[in-house]
Order: C-alpha cells, then sequence, then structure tokens
C-alpha cells in the first residue's frame, strides 16, 4: 500500500510562503520599491525573505536605512555584512544631514526617533520611490494591529487608519495617484516567536546585542539604558553592570534592555515563550509618551 505523503506546510513554512509572495507582487506591480532596514532581527528576516524571494538574482530594489545618529554599532555592523553579501545598493538617510539641510527642526526637545518622519519622507520623495517594505508586525503594538499588509500613504505621506483598503483572499490593491505611496510589510502575521524560531531554523547572522551580555546600564522611568556618551546619569542614577539583551533595537537614547541569560537562540525562544510584554511595550521609551504614541507617529509618516 502507498505511503501517505502529507503536503501541509508547517506554521513557519506558511508564513515564509505569504511574505515571499508579497516581495514578488511589489516587484512585479510597482515601478520603484525599496526595503526599510534598520538592522534589527525584523529587518534582518525581512532581507532573508528577499534574498529567497528573488534567489539566485539580486534583490531588485534598493535598502533603506534612516540613520538617527545614536544607531547600536553592533547593528550596523550586522547591516554592512547583509548588505555587501547580498551585494544591494545601501540607501543612508541621515537625521543629522536632514537637520543640516533644514528638513527637520532639531529644537532640543524632540527625539531624534521622531525626526526619522520628516528624513524618511524627503528620502522618499527625493529618489521617487512608490513602495516601502517595512519590518512592522500586527502583535509589536495596538497602532500596527490595526494596518494592513498594503497600507496607503497619502501625498504627504500620511496614513489614515479609518481609510484602508480591504484585503480580501490576500489580494492587494495597489493603485497610486501621483505623488502617493505604499508602504508594504511582509511580516505583518508574525509574532515575536515567530521571528526567532525562524532565525534559529534559518541560522540568520544577526545583531550580537540580542544575545546576553555584560553591559553598563543606567536605569531610568523602568527601563535599562545602555550607558554610552549620547546616555549619561542624570541626577540621582548611576551607572551599573549587568547581564543583559536587546529585545528590539533602535535609537539607543530610548531603546532598553532587559536581564536575561539567554544567551543562544533556543534560550531565548523559552524566554519569549513565557513573557507577557511585547518588545516595544517592554523597551521602547518613544511608545510611552502617550496611549496613542505609536499611531499619533504612523498617521505623521512614520514606519
Amino acid at each position: 500500500m502507498p505511503a501517505h505523503t502529507d503536503y501541509r506546510l508547517s506554521q513557519l513554512d506558511e508564513l515564509e510562503a505569504e511574505s515571499i509572495h508579497i516581495f514578488r507582487e511589489v516587484a512585479a506591480e510597482f515601478e520603484k520599491p525599496v526595503l526599510m532596514c534598520s538592522g534589527g532581527k525584523d529587518s534582518i528576516v525581512m532581507l532573508r525573505l528577499a534574498e529567497k524571494a528573488f534567489h539566485p538574482a539580486k534583490l531588485p530594489f534598493p535598502i533603506l536605512q534612516v540613520d538617527t545618529g545614536f544607531d547600536f554599532p553592533e547593528v550596523l555592523a550586522a547591516r554592512d555584512s547583509w548588505v555587501q553579501r547580498l551585494g544591494a545598493r545601501l540607501i543612508v538617510a541621515s537625521v543629522d544631514d536632514a537637520i543640516k539641510r533644514g528638513i527637520v527642526v532639531d529644537d532640543g526637545k524632540t527625539s531624534r526617533n521622531r525626526l526619522q518622519i520628516g528624513t524618511l519622507l524627503n528620502v522618499i520623495e527625493e529618489e521617487g520611490f512608490t513602495a516601502a517594505f517595512g519590518g512592522g508586525r500586527r502583535d509589536e503594538e495596538k497602532a500596527r494591529a490595526k494596518e494592513r499588509i498594503y497600507s496607503h500613504r497619502d501625498e504627504f505621506g500620511q496614513w489614515d487608519p479609518k481609510n484602508q483598503r480591504p484585503e480580501l483572499w490576500s489580494l492587494y490593491n495597489g493603485r497610486l495617484h501621483a505623488g502617493e505611496h505604499m508602504r508594504v510589510f511582509p511580516l505583518s502575521n508574525w509574532t515575536e516567536l515567530d521571528i526567532w524560531h525562524y532565525i534559529g531554523r534559518e541560522r540568520i547572522e544577526i545583531p550580537t546585542i540580542y544575545f546576553a551580555h555584560r553591559r553598563k546600564v543606567i536605569k531610568r522611568d523602568s527601563m535599562l539604558l545602555s550607558a554610552s556618551d549620547a546616555v549619561q546619569p542624570r541626577d540621582g542614577e548611576s551607572i551599573t553592570e549587568r547581564t543583559v539583551r536587546f529585545r528590539t533595537v533602535g535609537d539607543m537614547t530610548l531603546t532598553g534592555c532587559v536581564e536575561s541569560d539567554a544567551d543562544t537562540v533556543e534560550k531565548i525562544i523559552d524566554e519569549i515563550a513565557v513573557a507577557r510584554l511585547t518588545e516595544r511595550g517592554a523597551t521602547r521609551g518613544d511608545d510611552r509618551f502617550s496611549e496613542a504614541a505609536m499611531e499619533d507617529r504612523k498617521k505623521e509618516g512614520y514606519f
């Protein structure tokens, strides 16, 4: 009697197939796409999926990073390693440069993270990008849970959560008017745990700061910030050394780490499996300004 063949895909295989389909759809439909890459784990998983989508050809679009000037060196090293291996074109949009050119205004109060908005919209307009891949996932934050895979941006780069296009049967409407563009999120249906299972399965190179290590930190607003030239103790604060790791990476002045001894992918998966806070909710200071902080930034044009 012939053996029964099970053609069902695993959960990771289904997620991978959906993401690859999205990459190919965008490459075929839009005139000038770009892949936004912060150098963090989600961005790097996107690079791996894009690599699979178009192998053996090179990526049919450039890679874009918006540099706050306060990015972790380990993150930039991982980004450069991937860009070199893929043979891709890297565009770096610098917040410092945008300030010098008068594109954004540094008033001494606004965070570099928020200044990324104008910097990003400017490079999208200057380069004429019609679609920009982002690494957002719906499980990260409630504003991102509202967003479609194809997320329409108007001629000012803004997002209207009440005016989104239906995506029945995974059919995506990429129609644009002059000056508009689309943000596209291939990882929308992934969770943080899915990301780590995929990193482990694919043996993906990611920044070393995601794994437990000794680091000098400052406790501020219930977060552990990495001590650096940009982050110094305030009155009543002190620098201590602890074993920590980062669950998410961004502007080092706003991104906290967590105490952990998880120094392998397997240990990180075990740790996340019992976590009750998302990585952004636990360690991103820029999401703590208000209940709608992320949604407000996204409406203005944020990632």
